[in-house]
């Protein structure tokens, strides 16, 4: 059948008395028409069968002429169905039609009851930058569904300077209803945040637990002692764990020895718990620290919470913090490995006595080698331990893991230029410039990099390697591809530069 055929066919379709051979018409009007057949569809629009108007607005949208939509799509927009609502919005998007009706009419469809009404009449606002109605559109910051009240947060920022927009906002954050005012909070601009203190520390008596949240989160940035009173006193009383956890983040630096037996409380709890531990290490009293080992101690402590524990040990860094953290570094647990590493990177990095530094490097090399899950927090730990470099260049020479060579070359800093050790360790960077894995051969760039920015020039025995260091410069690895390129920049020898 001809297209001349098939456009005579839906023109005869579109008159017949079977709604769905109407709707079959309009559907190919819409795809293979032009503007001779606009009186068709808008007619169709007027069709007593929802369906049908449906389809007529789809049509017009496919069409593609904005004039054939102007004056009837606004009026589909409230119609009585929910699918013509929602075809006509998309229609008029679809045409970019602006103008007032056709705003009024996407504003109305703010509060629509259909969820995909919203959605559509959202996306129709986004499309054109306004807001439509600033209250309705702040309203829907506590719908229900996260397509709806992201899609208004979104439309909230992007029309952010309308001072309508704004006082709707502030209005919310103020007074608005459950997770409304929770998410208007959360948008609240910074320079909001003093001239509303009176609501933020209204709100921490809210009881919707997420606007909590958000006047926690935002009273964390106001340095007035009320504010910090305000949350302490907050965190005395609160009973739901998520809110918990927050005050006790924002209250974490605090070394308020009061706030022991509140943080306490909360240690065995799977959300609140970290941030508990953390509070009792910022604390640092004897108490605490006897809380932080007991904790550690339990096993039907969430592993989690155990983790935090160690974490602070090892920044308190007591005179028993590495012998009670080295034998966890067999635990089976990913989470406390993970704790426990970062507790004696904290040890490492304040300094470690005299006669616990050899024992931290025998058990951090080992253990560099055989756990394949905290390879790198492993290195944070080994850095700047020097006790441990004979292991860790007997690592690099002999390993068969990336990540372990990787990070093995990542430890060798050495700064004498006439050390033998650091000229092994140059031919070490050289020999990893061919490896195959790409993380060895970017500490190895990098490592030839510590060496020339400590010595100004080619390190001995690296002068030949311009070429290999050349041919990385066309890595696939981005970040190999800057470092390559840097360092045979900083020699003068970049494509620039002077042979």
């Amino acid at each position: 059948m001809g297209a001349d055929h098939q456009i005579a066919f839906f023109l005869r379709e579109s008159a017949a008395p079977e709604p769905e051979r109407r709707v079959a018409a309009l559907t190919g009007l819409g795809r293979r028409g032009g503007a001779e057949h606009v009186p068709v569809l808008t007619g169709a629009a007027a069709d007593p069968e929802p369906r049908v108007r449906a389809a007529a607005a789809r049509a017009l949208g496919r069409l593609g002429i904005p004039e054939a939509g102007r004056e009837v799509l606004p009026p589909l927009m409230g119609d009585a169905d929910p699918r013509v609502r929602s075809r006509a919005c998309v229609a008029a998007t679809r045409l970019g039609l602006d103008g007032p009706p056709v705003v009024e009419a996407l504003a109305r469809r703010l509060s629509d009851p259909d969820r995909h009404v919203r959605i559509v009449a959202l996306e129709g606002l986004a499309a054109l930058g306004v807001p439509g109605d600033a209250r309705a559109l702040a309203a829907l910051l506590g719908d229900p569904d996260s397509a709806v009240w992201g899609r208004a947060r979104t439309l909230l920022y992007v029309c952010r300077g309308d001072e309508d927009v704004r006082a709707e906002v502030i209005r919310t954050a103020r007074e608005g209803a459950g997770a409304a005012r929770a998410r208007a909070l959360e948008e609240l601009p910074r320079q909001c945040i003093e001239p509303l203190l009176d609501a933020l520390l209204d709100g921490l008596r809210h009881p919707f637990p997420q606007v909590r949240v958000q006047a926690a989160r935002r009273l964390s940035d106001v340095e007035r002692p009320q504010a910090k009173e305000a949350l302490t006193a907050a965190l005395r009383t609160e009973r739901d764990p998520e809110v918990a956890a927050v005050l006790l983040r924002d209250l974490g630096d605090r070394t308020d020895g009061r706030l022991t037996d509140t943080a306490v409380r909360w240690l065995r709890d799977p959300v609140a718990g970290p941030p508990a531990a953390r509070m009792l290490g910022a604390v640092g009293t004897d108490e605490a620290a006897t809380r932080l080992r007991t904790a550690l101690a339990d096993r039907t402590v969430p592993a989690r919470t155990r983790a935090a524990c160690a974490t602070a040990i090892g920044a308190g860094g007591r005179w028993d913090a590495v012998w009670l953290l080295l034998p966890l570094l067999d635990d089976a647990d990913d989470d406390l490995r993970a704790g426990v590493l970062d507790g004696l990177e904290h040890l490492v990095e304040n300094g470690l006595r005299w006669w616990e530094r050899h024992v931290v490097a025998r058990v951090l090399t080992s253990h560099l080698e055989t756990d394949t899950r905290h390879v790198w927090r492993t290195r944070n730990a080994l850095r700047g331990l020097t006790q441990a470099l004979p292991a860790v260049r007997r690592l690099a020479d002999t390993t068969d893991s990336g990540d372990v060579r990787a990070a093995a070359l990542s430890l060798l800093d050495g700064d004498e230029a006439a050390d033998e050790h650091v000229r092994q360790d140059v031919r070490r960077f050289l020999r990893g410039l061919d490896d195959p894995y790409e993380p060895v051969r970017y500490e190895a760039v990098l490592g030839l990099r510590r060496r020339v920015d400590a010595d100004g020039s080619w390190p001995p025995g690296a002068e030949h390697a311009r070429d290999r260091l050349t041919a990385l410069t066309g890595d696939p690895s981005h970040r190999l591809r800057e470092a390559a390129t840097g360092l045979l920049t900083a020699l003068g020898t970049g494509p620039s530069g002077p042979e």
